[in-house]
């Protein structure tokens, strides 16, 4: 490959819109390595719901597009699907919970179903990659970024069920991504909008928030993501993602994959590297693969530049195009045949889904067996859809909703609740701060999430899920027995 192939081997950009068309003649003209898929890159039915058919000619474009120069490996066609707050493509694909259900539910089986099932959706779209699961360990109500994205603020737990979560997405065909190294569950400032600082010394962090990123390296992860992060025990200023000391202890926990930054479009990376010139800054460190580039042609020119003047040695873009290359003949050696099981119509993932919201929900206060609420009940809090949603699993397990006591739904960024019941939707801490005598934590707005909270409130279930972290006064492992 020429070097100008090679820069683009080693860059994956976003694009504007469902129209794929220029992103396809984008990376047939630099030879890109692929594209990932946002939000509004997914086309739309007439019912405005994600078209499963339309997405996957739009992926099928873009890999006739990777491959035009003849290059015998499939493109990286990726795309963020964690579950929760974090999931480009809605319905008609299962809804799945916030990966903090898993900490709940404490089950790496289920955890592995879980991945397998949400990547088997994801497959017969033409995606090779998403980027999940996130394996950062949360500190609790600090962790701005973060929160429920995390499964736990357990390390061990983390690593345990990042690896499940992992293995099952492996198993039906997509390449998983382990985040953010070196950690973003335990920095206070999102690196979306500036550059975090972790505070935390090199055996501080291998003992907290490297524990799952080595777990899952043991585990043969084929890709971890570095964060935008700055370590001043590492490199003071500098975001881990263009820091050649964090890919050197990354590269020391014994990972041989592909290394891919955080977007590069963010607000920690553009403040101070503006233009393209993050590109060649990253690959000099030791990144493999570029995501986000907020001009992926500057980014490339700035690529070829590097290397035309030794500022990025030759050797080190061709080890990063490498590996790029190697993981897509890899995957392409590995992955299940397209008629194999493992790949699965849109929504077929919902009994799973359910079965993981049932088994995360958590009472944190209020009595553990019988009807937590009298025959019928006020709501209040939430979206239009969580409360609608709410009503059809009332009514299934025959409570009305109108009078009695009053439950409130706290849904992502909400605020303590008062009444009699409070329910979070997504991250627990808003309990904390909450006056209700009963407290529950759901980490989920799915139909099925909504379904196991109506069946504890009945008393016709039980809330078997334990809190994957503190809140306030509650310990971690606060809930039923």
């Amino acid at each position: 490959m020429t070097v100008e192939e090679k820069a683009g081997q080693v860059l994956m950009p976003s694009y504007a819109g469902p129209n794929a068309e220029v992103q396809a003649a984008t990376i047939e003209r630099m030879h890109l390595a692929g594209s990932i898929i946002m939000g509004d890159n997914v086309p739309l039915d007439a019912q405005n719901q994600p078209d499963p058919a339309a997405m996957a000619a739009v992926n099928a474009r873009l890999a006739q597009a990777a491959r035009a120069d003849g290059r015998p490996w499939p493109g990286l066609i990726g795309v963020d699907q964690e579950g929760g707050i974090v999931a480009r493509l809605g319905a008609p694909l299962t809804e799945w919970p916030a990966p903090m259900s898993y900490g709940a539910a404490g089950s790496p089986e289920l955890t592995r179903d879980a991945g397998r099932a949400l990547a088997s959706e994801l497959v017969p779209l033409g995606f090779t990659v998403d980027f999940a699961p996130d394996t950062d360990v949360t500190v609790g109500p600090a962790d701005p970024t973060i929160g429920a994205r995390s499964m736990s603020g357990d390390p061990d737990t983390a690593a345990r069920l990042g690896v499940a979560f992992s293995q099952g997405m492996q198993e039906a065909g997509i390449l998983p991504v382990a985040k953010h190294f070196p950690g973003h569950g335990s920095v206070t400032t999102d690196s979306h909008l500036s550059l975090p600082l972790q505070p935390a010394t090199i055996n501080e962090l291998r003992a907290r928030d490297w524990k799952p990123f080595s777990a899952a390296i043991g585990a043969g992860a084929p890709v971890v993501m570095t964060g935008h992060i700055a370590v001043p025990a590492l490199e003071p200023g500098v975001p881990a993602s263009l820091s050649k000391p964090a890919y050197a202890e990354l590269r020391a926990l014994g990972f041989n994959g592909v290394a891919v930054t955080d977007a590069l479009n963010m607000g920690a990376i553009q403040e101070q590297f503006p233009g393209g010139s993050a590109a060649p800054a990253a690959l000099a460190a030791g990144a493999d693969l570029l995501l986000m580039p907020p001009d992926v042609d500057a980014a490339h020119a700035a690529i070829v530049s590097a290397v035309a003047t030794g500022s990025l040695p030759a050797s080190r873009l061709d080890e990063a195009a490498r590996r790029v290359a190697t993981m897509m003949v890899w995957r392409a050696r590995t992955a299940p045949s397209p008629g194999s099981v493992s790949v699965s119509a849109p929504g077929s993932g919902g009994a799973v889904s359910a079965r993981v919201s049932a088994a995360a929900i958590t009472i944190l206060s209020g009595q553990c067996s019988g009807p937590l609420v009298p025959g019928t009940v006020r709501l209040d809090g939430g979206s239009a859809q969580d409360r609608a949603r709410f009503e059809a699993a009332a009514a299934k397990v025959g409570l009305g909703v109108g009078e009695g006591p009053l439950l409130t739904l706290i849904g992502y960024g909400g605020v303590p609740a008062a009444g009699d019941v409070a329910v979070t939707l997504d991250a627990p801490w808003p309990l904390q701060g909450s006056s209700a005598p009963v407290k529950i934590a759901l980490y989920g707005r799915s139909q099925g999430a909504f379904d196991a909270l109506a069946a504890v409130l009945a008393g016709k279930a039980g809330a078997p899920g334990k809190l994957p972290a503190a809140v306030g006064g509650f310990p971690a492992g606060t809930g039923c027995p």
